[in-house]
Formats: C-alpha cells, sequence, structure tokens
C-alpha cells in the first residue's frame, strides 16, 4: 500500500492512522527521512494489499447519505448511511479499510470498519432511526445488517472514497 503524503500530515500521524508503529513504516521506507516528509511524497505502508489490485471500492456521499458498492467499477449494491453532523464532520479523502471487528459493543451496532484516518469507521448502528440523517460524530453509520454484509464482501484494503 503506497501512502500520498497531505499537507499538514506528520509521519507519527500517518503511523496513528493505519495503526502501524513508525518504526516498521521507517523500516519499509529506508530512504525517506523521519523528519522531513512533503506533501505529494510516497510511503509505503506495509502490510496492506495494493487497493488497485482489489476488485472493490466504496464510494460515499454525505451529502446524499448513501454508500455505493463497485466491483470493477460496476456498481453492486447502494446502501443508506448517517454521517457526521455539523460539528463532527464526516472526513473527506480518500482511504482505505484497514480493519474489522465482530461486535465492537456500544453505539457501534454489530460491526466496526476501521479507516486509515484515525478515530473514524464504517459502523453499525444500536440507533437505526438515525440512519438518513447528519448525527454521527464523523463516521459512517449503517444499519446492521447492510455494515455485516458489506464486512463479509470486501477485503481489507479496499479503497473508501468520502465526498460531499
Amino acid at each position: 500500500m503506497i501512502h500520498t503524503v497531505k499537507p499538514g500530515e506528520t509521519l507519527n500521524q500517518i503511523a496513528r492512522d493505519y495503526r502501524t508503529p513508525i518504526a516498521t513504516i521507517i523500516r519499509a521506507n529506508p530512504n525517506i527521512n523521519p523528519n522531513l516528509i512533503y506533501p505529494g511524497q510516497f510511503i509505503g505502508i506495509p502490510g496492506f494489499p495494493d487497493p488497485s489490485t482489489l476488485p472493490y471500492h466504496i464510494d460515499i456521499s454525505t451529502n446524499n447519505k448513501r454508500l455505493r458498492l463497485l466491483r470493477n467499477g460496476v456498481l453492486q449494491k447502494q446502501y443508506p448511511i448517517a454521517v457526521g453532523r455539523i460539528l463532527h464532520q464526516t472526513p473527506v479523502g480518500t482511504f482505505i479499510v484497514i480493519n474489522k471487528a465482530l461486535n465492537p459493543g456500544g453505539p457501534f451496532g454489530t460491526m466496526w470498519m476501521s479507516l486509515s484516518k484515525e478515530n473514524y469507521g464504517i459502523h453499525g448502528t444500536n440507533d437505526p432511526s438515525s440512519i438518513g440523517k447528519a448525527v454521527s460524530r464523523g463516521c459512517i453509520r449503517m444499519h446492521n445488517q447492510d455494515v455485516e454484509e458489506l464486512a463479509r464482501t470486501i477485503p481489507i484494503g479496499t479503497r473508501v472514497n468520502i465526498h460531499p
């Protein structure tokens, strides 16, 4: 997996986003200076497949409150979602799914899938009436049966594009 450094990012933040020890990232990238990274720089993140080699891609529209699952560019399924509220907007950008956890507890419903953005994920909900609204703390909420189906379908490393 190759990460492209965004403005303002640090190597420490990138390591936290991918839940990968910074020492592991430095070992995988012997030619980088960990104290001097720059926007546009490519950094290899070990342990994740190249998303372009995977058949699935997730496209999320925060304005339409819709998650679309594509396989080889063809729409497979569309799901209603809840997104972040005004003070806790859902992050916009391109991420990957880095892990999955069944029955995470609390308000996260029956499934949690972490994104490569620290503290954000796609998860179920213990409040199905929230779907279709802007009410979360930035995560993508889905009906439990929908997020379980999605988690069974996609592999770790699946690209997730979030836009308005």
